[in-house]
This record gives structure tokens, C-alpha cells and sequence, in this order.
């Protein structure tokens, strides 16, 4: 727990979790407590309703909406251009290999041709159209969606950096490079990548690419990751909490086998912390590998092993594991709410953390010193304070925390980035994920592509117990 010491210095003053009112009036001065699921029962008669007052004190009432501004009007993709804005943009694009970029895809010839002729339509129409296809690559990654394999993150950049004002901003300016510099990621490791592409000589054709690939998927993510979040880079096997720029934890992972439950590329939201979870066993165990016959069969046996067992009226059998050391999701998970039904927890086979290949799961993240991060969460997110965390984890009671800052949460795949000890390094491709990507670099760029993901979502189900 040596790690939540930091943690404790990290939150502000008065970080005690907030009261919270549950239905029917009752007061707890931590966080909201949820009750942990069994097995399914009728709908309980309504509670008796909370006198007003204390209903107003649970949930204040809105005094206004909310105004809700359109945006203005993006500026137009075509504008004029003098002569020496459209040489500045000249020369950007012969330098674009610096950033991992090639300079054919942008009709260099066509402009320079214009520029010689001097201002008119045509250079205007040229400029502003090698500046939009820059702007749409290093905002968005110059690979197309078909070449991202199990890629679902929704990029905010295309609406935040439209590209008809950026180019008006470079046109007023006067700076065409600086312009665009402001769409580059904001990540350390876009830097590091880049200088280690500015030192790989043009002879080690395999590993220019191989930098020029990961480059571009730090342009799939936001160009911002935030001030606090959680990153996971699966081909390393490593989860790492940051604040303010700062690492603060690093973390082993498990993360799922190649086939169809390969962990996917996701940017999702932890909205609270699970301690002592319960597991819904998926009907393809229940069901198919016989354990709610054997659960409702053996009473001793699924007691020892904290399972619950019900058949419903239609014979359906439904099985739920208890919270406990032998939970299949551990002592803890991260609500993180997506459609794939994906999320961090802990396990109860932490003898694999010691695996160099851990690529074992079903999909989900498992990870090393669970009940540290979870406790770590709720006190920065400011769902509980640490003496309240601590209590929680020991009740070894299904409880729920709801984080009042919810931390953005991202599962990357980069196959050469900084390991935790700060070194570039270079990673298994586990998933074969390099492959596509590393091709459409011999392509010509796709125009008019699209920024919705064509991958096959795949809905992991709750991560399976080791046998």
C-alpha cells in the first residue's frame, strides 16, 4: 500500500466523500454503498418516499437548462493564398518526412507549378487543398479505418481543429507551420518517436516504418489525453496511472488472447470502483460446460466456491459467484461502461503477473496489485478518502464507488514507444496488428476517407477463471 501514501498527497484538502442519500431517506456519511447481486428475485415493493426536505438535500433542483451555443460557421477549405504562404507551404511539405509523413501524397508538383505562375483561383484551390489533406493527417493519422484492427476510439479532434479554421488561423498568422504544429500530439512519446525516426538512417528501411506507424497512432487518439488518466499499452503488458503528466504507477497486465478475444484499441471513462465484485458466470459456462447443473447438484461444492445458483421458471439457470479471495474477477474491477464489456480487474491466478507473454485473458485487462489501484482511484477520484478505501476493501462486502472525477481510461497498441523504465523499446506484435498499417504506408493516401471504425465489435464476456 506503499503507493497510496503519494496518492494521499496527490488529494486536495476535504477530499472526504460527499453524503450521499439512498432512496427511503437513510444518510451514510462515505460512499454509496450498492448492494451486491445474487441471484434474481421479484421487484421489491416500492420504498416509502423521502420527506421533501430530504429529497431536495439528495437532489438539488436545477434553477436553469443549460444554454446550449452552436458552433459557428467553419471557415471555408478554399481561401486565398499570397505566393509566399503558398512557398512556406512548399517547403512544409518537402520536410514532411520529419514527421513520419510523406511528401508525394500532397500534390507538391501541382503546387509548386502554381506558385510559379503567381496568385490566381488555381493556386488558391491547390494551397488550400494540400494544406487540408495535411491538416486531416496530422489530426486524424494518415491510415485509413480499414487498416485499424479492432480500433473503436472516437477521435475528438476533427471537431475540435476543423480544418477549414485552422487554415484560416495559418492564413492570418502568416505561420503555416506553426499552424499545423498545434495538431500534433501531446504525448512525450510522439517527441521521442520522432527524434528516433530523425536518427534511424534511411538505409533501416524496416524500422523507419515500423516509427512511422506508431507515430500515426498517437494521431488516432485525442491530440490531448488529459491531466489524469489510465493507459495500457497491450503488446507490453503494462498499465500506467498518470496525473498531470506525471507516472505515478505502473502496473502488469493480462490481457486477452489473439483470436477473437484479442483486447481492442478503446478511449472510455472509469466511472467508479467495484471492491469485492460479484461474477455473473455467462451462460457458455453455466450452460454449456455444465456448471449450473453441477452448482444446483452439489450445494456443498458451489458453497465452498462462493457460487449461488437459481433456475427461474422457464429452467433457465442462472449462477453468480460471491465476493471473495476465489472470485474469478478478484477483489476489485473498474466500472468502465462500453459495448465491448471491457474493463480492468483484479484475479484470483496472480501467479501469471510473473509470465513474460501474457497475453491469457478473454478480452478484459487483469491487473497487478489490484486492490492498490482500486484504492488509489477511489481517493482521486474523490469517492472515498483513504481510510475509507482501506475499510471498504477489507469488508470484503460487493461495494460501489462512484468516482466524482471520472478518469479517462485508454487501451493502446503501440509495437515501438517508451517501457516503464522510460527507454524506447520495441514490442511483440501480438494481434499481428502491424501488418495492415505498416502497408498502407506503401499505399498512396486515401482521400475522402472515413472516421468511423470498421472493425467487428466483438462483446467479450466476463473474463473466465483460470483452469
Amino acid at each position: 500500500m506503499a503507493a497510496l501514501v503519494a496518492t494521499a498527497a496527490l488529494a486536495q484538502d476535504g477530499d472526504a466523500a460527499k453524503q450521499t442519500m439512498i432512496p427511503g431517506g437513510q444518510q451514510t456519511g462515505g460512499p454509496l454503498v450498492v448492494p451486491a447481486p445474487t441471484t434474481p428475485t421479484p421487484a421489491p415493493a416500492p420504498s416509502p418516499k423521502p420527506s421533501s426536505d430530504a429529497f431536495t438535500q439528495a437532489f438539488p433542483a436545477t434553477t436553469a437548462q443549460p444554454v446550449v451555443q452552436a458552433l459557428p460557421a467553419e471557415a471555408p477549405l478554399v481561401q486565398a493564398w499570397t505566393v509566399a504562404q503558398a512557398r512556406q507551404l512548399a517547403a512544409l511539405i518537402e520536410g514532411i518526412g520529419a514527421e513520419g509523413l510523406d511528401p508525394k501524397d500532397y500534390d507538391l508538383p501541382a503546387l509548386r507549378t502554381a506558385i510559379a505562375s503567381g496568385p490566381s483561383d488555381e493556386l488558391n484551390q491547390l494551397a488550400s487543398q494540400s494544406f487540408a489533406w495535411l491538416v486531416e493527417d496530422l489530426r486524424d493519422g494518415r491510415t485509413p479505418m480499414d487498416a485499424r484492427q479492432q480500433w473503436f476510439v472516437v477521435d475528438p479532434d476533427r471537431d475540435l481543429y476543423r480544418t477549414g479554421d485552422v487554415l484560416a488561423e495559418a492564413l492570418k498568422g502568416g505561420d503555416i507551420a506553426a499552424a499545423l504544429a498545434k495538431l500534433n500530439p501531446t504525448h512525450p512519446d510522439y517527441v521521442r518517436l520522432k527524434a528516433e525516426l530523425a536518427a534511424t538512417p534511411a538505409s533501416n528501411a524496416a524500422k523507419r516504418k515500423l516509427i512511422r506507424a506508431n507515430m500515426d497512432r498517437w494521431r488516432w487518439l485525442a491530440r490531448d489525453l488529459g491531466s489524469q488518466y489510465l493507459i495500457t499499452n497491450v503488446p507490453e503488458f503494462q498499465l500506467r496511472l498518470t496525473v498531470r503528466n506525471k507516472i505515478i504507477s505502473t502496473y502488469r497486465t493480462i490481457v486477452g488472447k489473439p483470436g477473437r478475444t484479442a483486447t481492442p484499441q478503446l478511449a472510455e471513462t472509469v466511472e467508479g470502483v467495484v471492491f469485492n465484485p460479484t461474477w455473473t458466470v455467462p451462460q457458455s459456462i453455466v450452460k454449456g460446460e455444465g456448471l449450473g447443473a453441477r452448482v444446483l447438484g452439489n450445494p456443498g461444492w458451489a458453497r465452498a466456491n462462493g457460487y449461488v445458483g437459481t433456475r427461474s421458471a422457464n429452467g433457465m439457470i442462472t449462477v453468480v459467484q460471491q465476493p471473495g479471495p476465489g472470485n474469478s474477477l478478484g477483489l476489485m474491477k473498474l466500472e468502465m461502461p462500453n459495448e465491448h464489456a471491457i474493463f480492468f480487474h483484479d484475479t484470483p491466478s496472480r501467479h501469471l503477473f510473473a509470465n513474460d507473454f501474457r497475453a491469457l485473458s478473454h478480452g478484459c485487462v487483469r491487473t497487478e496489485r489490484a486492490l492498490e489501484l482500486a484504492m488509489t482511484m477511489a481517493i482521486l477520484g474523490k469517492g472515498a478518502t483513504k481510510d475509507e478505501a482501506v475499510a471498504i476493501s477489507n469488508s470484503r462486502k460487493y461495494t460501489k464507488v462512484k468516482l466524482e472525477k471520472p478518469w479517462a481510461a485508454y487501451i493502446t497498441y503501440f509495437t515501438m514507444a517508451s517501457d516503464i523504465n522510460g527507454e524506447m523499446a520495441t514490442f511483440k506484435d501480438v494481434y499481428g496488428r502491424d501488418a495492415p498499417v505498416l502497408a498502407s504506408l506503401d499505399k498512396p493516401r486515401v482521400r475522402n476517407r472515413s472516421d468511423k471504425p470498421t472493425s467487428e465489435v466483438i462483446v467479450i464476456e466476463d473474463d473466465l477463471k483460470d483452469t
